[in-house]
């Protein structure tokens, strides 16, 4: 396992549905852990590289409604 870190911004508040939406990413294979920042205005992923790349973690949340703001390339 290659374990990466990214970090996002969020372009709006998160709501409580948000916070079960967050729960529901770790289902997906690869992705290890998302946390929340306690100013609550960024997320913290982990993912396996072996198994992900930054695209496809995108993908996942914002196919989970997570309002993050894309990393730049």
């Amino acid at each position: 396992m290659t374990k990466v870190t990214l970090h996002y911004d969020l372009t709006r508040p998160l709501g409580d549905e948000d916070f079960e939406n967050i729960a529901n990413v770790h289902a997906t294979y690869g992705m290890a852990r998302v946390q929340v920042s306690p100013s609550l205005d960024k997320i913290t992923v982990d993912y396996d590289a072996s198994r992900l790349m930054r695209k496809d973690v995108e993908a996942v949340l914002a196919s989970h409604g997570i309002p993050i703001r894309a990393a730049a390339a």
